[in-house]
């Protein structure tokens, strides 16, 4: 039924393509089989949670259902709510902050600060900032088509927008891998 409204959308020339948010990795390839089958659009970008540290749901369910099918990937939440600019390490820096208790409940932890000790180094090494290198990670990856960051300031867009020129190589690519590998002890 959604899928024929979309139709009507883009026959009349009001939409161009459409996209799915938060969609598991059944939903979306139902939906994409059901496209297929009833010659109905499809959906052709998924927008799901993904960073260096939020990677276990996409890379395990979602990512391989994306390639295969072609669908592109804009994650949100590529910063991890500010925490993966290296911003926030203790819990004294969250403390007033909107997001405060969802980033010390959930990123600080040995796993987050691991993920922080890496980003600081490749940083350090390529004279960047972590939010760059925490991007330029995401835009190395194969499946990802395009990752939202968000700036509070035309500065802080300036400095995100250099990850699109930050090259990584294979050895930070593999740190970074290597710091925020999610475990099942992880989920516990």
């Amino acid at each position: 039924e959604t899928l024929s409204c979309y139709a009507e959308l883009i026959n009349a020339g009001k939409v161009r393509a459409i996209g799915a948010s938060n969609f598991g990795a059944a939903r979306l390839a139902e939906a994409l089989d059901l496209a297929e089958k009833k010659s109905l659009p499809r959906y052709e970008t998924l927008q799901p949670l993904y960073n260096l540290y939020d990677r276990e749901v996409f890379e395990q369910e979602l990512e391989p259902l994306c390639r295969a099918r072609g669908v592109g990937v804009i994650n949100y939440y590529s910063l991890a709510a500010g925490f993966l600019t290296g911003k926030y390490r203790t819990p004294a820096d969250v403390e007033g902050r909107a997001r405060g208790q969802r980033i010390k409940s959930t990123y600080l932890n040995e796993r987050g600060l691991s993920i922080l000790a890496a980003l600081d180094a490749v940083a350090s090494e390529l004279t960047a900032t972590p939010a760059q290198v925490a991007l330029a990670w995401l835009m190395a990856r194969p499946s990802v088509t395009s990752p939202i960051a968000s700036a509070t300031s035309i500065a802080q867009f300036g400095e995100l927008t250099k990850a699109t020129r930050l090259k990584l190589n294979a050895s930070a690519i593999e740190r970074l891998d290597q710091a925020s590998r999610w475990t099942a002890k992880d989920a516990a």
